[in-house]
């Protein structure tokens, strides 16, 4: 801490992370099972993003956007769990500086906001493939899905960058102790001396255009879907489709549904301690499950998993070292043998 010489009041130049209290000795639980959440959400983002990569039958407008969305998750649980699994094994609290918590405001930020117009998009592709089938390749070209993911990741990254600003220009005086397991917004707002009403207003403001409307959105492109499936004539069919939709819409009504319960909500003192339990859905419970909902039960996905893994067993079998150019699309492996 510094003090200042004016107004004779300490600066502070580092955060305490309170988290979810003094754990002492019961720290190793929390700590196993976020591990294992990590671990297990990290995998699976990465497994999908490799299918995407290496298998050309899943090279359609669909699984281009839940690579993205892998992709975007795997950054998302890597810019908040490290940092609070290290503050678990030492009891629960950690410090960090005021530079490294506005770091870790602007990713954390950036990445919530870039995910809300990404399920928004994901949203309309399943509208136009399910409402608007015959038009589908061409509303949905390559140039119109990679403008949808540039613009996903590109406005909530300039949104961020205007919010951190403001709260870089921020004095933090006298307290320095954020009760939360991140440094979010709202927490660091708290802990200013001058005057934060302005960007409490953007904050809120920010909120409602990357939580709120992104989810109207969504909403809309699956009430389209339903309607269309309550035509489907076989009962086997429509609850097929049901099953998909509800699990999809589920995940991202959490998402959206807690995102807005911290941000836009009157910040009264009955929520101030569940922010942190509603904070876990969509930071760490969200990035978890979904890979389970959108891909891992996808048959084209297990089926291309399966190529894989396949492929892989079949290039590396015989007496000599292989190195294997795969190409799952013809299932045939052309060998280049080399000496041990």
């Amino acid at each position: 801490m510094e003090r200042t010489g004016q107004e004779n009041q300490t600066l502070v130049t580092e955060f305490l992370l309170l988290g979810f209290g003094d754990l002492e000795d019961q720290w190793y639980l929390p700590f196993l099972l976020f591990l294992v959440i990590y671990v297990a959400t990290m995998a699976g983002n990465i497994l999908i993003v490799v299918l995407f990569i290496i298998d050309h039958h899943l090279h359609t407008p669909m699984y281009f956007f839940l690579a993205n969305l892998s992709c975007l998750e795997s950054c998302y649980s890597s810019s908040i769990l490290p940092l609070m699994l290290a503050n678990l094994s030492k009891g629960g609290q950690g410090t960090i500086s005021v530079t490294g918590c506005m770091v870790q405001c602007y990713f954390v930020a950036s990445l919530a906001a870039s995910e809300c117009y990404l399920l928004a998009a994901m949203s309309y592709d399943r509208y136009v493939a399910i409402c608007k089938p015959l038009l589908y390749r061409t509303l949905m070209n390559g140039q119109v899905c990679l403008q949808l993911v540039a613009g996903s990741w590109i406005s909530g990254f300039l949104a961020a960058n205007i919010i951190v600003y403001l709260l870089h220009q921020l004095r933090f005086c006298n307290s320095h102790e954020i009760n939360h397991f991140f440094c979010d917004m709202n927490p660091i707002v708290k802990q200013a001396c001058n005057d934060t009403h302005m960007i409490e207003l953007l904050i809120i403001f920010f909120a409602g255009l990357f939580s709120l409307l992104p989810f109207l959105l969504t909403l809309a492109s699956y009430a389209s879907i339903i309607s269309v499936i309550l035509r489907i004539p076989s009962s086997s069919g429509r609850k097929k489709a049901f099953s998909t939709c509800s699990s999809h819409l589920i995940v991202v009504s959490v998402f959206y549904s807690s995102l807005m319960t911290v941000y836009m909500l009157p910040k009264m003192e009955a929520l101030r301690d569940l922010n942190k339990v509603f904070s876990l859905f969509y930071t760490v419970l969200t990035p978890f499950f979904n890979p389970l909902i959108y891909s891992l039960r996808n048959k084209e996905v297990k089926e291309a998993f399966f190529r894989c893994v396949k492929m892989l067993s079949h290039c590396d079998s015989g007496g000599l070292a292989q190195r294997c150019l795969c190409e799952l699309d013809t299932a045939r492996c052309i060998s280049i043998e080399y000496k041990r």
